[in-house]
């Protein structure tokens, strides 16, 4: 792609998504003193076929351009590092369906803005182009999480241990409370969901605080959670659970106004490290 297409598509904005512009200027201005680590959650949905903007006919998938996108040498250039790699395997709740989930942790808020400007990124980020149908880019704090007195049980030892068939999975759920006073709800769901939860083995690897949606498609979201389980049957039987059932009628539904939930098959996880 030419400088003049690049800069033409720069001020056309990216094809797959709306930037979030003020939640950009807090990214860039964030004073040093206050400024730290942020966790950028990627949602993508692919495109059948690349389409790339100079019209060339690549005979290769939306994924596989976003593969060739991939900018490992610029995020390593400015301290990030990629955290997490999944495909999807199911969803079961939200619009748009989406392919891959992705997370970078950035240093710094700033280091974020400086990515679009690193060396040799422009050049990559036609293939992003080509292959994104739709993206969100959501920005995130590890917030803390429930704990457990009890000792949480070895895999081999619950119900649905992992198989070769069945390895395990991560169970992403990405939330927004209909209100300030909903979060109560979503806690008295948690603490029925829990216990049903940790019989069949289930790890919390992270919960994330929303601090802001810099690409999306105007929604705002408030939480990005991460849970381990040893199996899909495991998750199918905590799903099918009568007592879970009951407190997702009476507590789960009356806290949220949109969610995904998504099932994950990572090949990179170093959440909570």
């Amino acid at each position: 792609m030419s400088s003049e297409q690049n800069n033409d598509q720069a001020s056309r904005g990216p094809r797959y998504g709306k930037l979030d512009r003020e939640y950009g200027m807090k990214l860039a201005t964030t004073p040093p003193e206050a400024d730290g680590p942020v966790w950028m959650v990627n949602l993508m949905k692919y495109r059948t076929k690349a389409e790339y903007a100079d019209g060339r006919d690549a005979q290769i998938s939306g994924r596989e351009a976003d593969d060739i996108y991939s900018p490992i040498e610029q995020l390593r250039g400015l301290g990030a590092e990629i955290v997490f790699v999944a495909d999807v395997e199911m969803q079961l709740a939200g619009e748009p369906k989406w392919d891959r989930v992705a997370i970078v942790k950035y240093p710094t808020r700033r280091s974020f803005i400086e990515l679009q400007s690193a060396p040799g990124f422009s050049e990559k980020h036609a293939h992003k182009e080509a292959g994104m149908e739709q993206t969100f880019v959501i920005g995130c704090q590890p917030m803390i999480f429930p704990t457990s007195d009890v000792a949480l049980p070895e895999w081999s030892t619950v119900p649905h241990p992992p198989t070769a068939q069945d390895p395990p999975v991560v169970v992403m759920h990405v939330l927004k409370f209909k209100d300030p006073s909903s979060v109560d709800h979503m806690t008295a769901y948690q603490e029925v969901a829990g216990s049903v939860a940790v019989p069949h083995g289930v790890r919390i690897h992270e919960w994330f605080q929303v601090e802001g949606t810099i690409m999306g498609d105007g929604r705002a979201w408030d939480q990005v959670r991460f849970n381990g389980f040893p199996s899909r049957a495991a998750f199918q039987a905590v799903l099918t659970d009568p007592t879970r059932l009951a407190a997702q009628t009476e507590h789960r539904q009356v806290a949220l106004t949109d969610t995904f939930a998504i099932i994950l098959r990572p090949r990179i996880n170093r959440l909570g490290e």
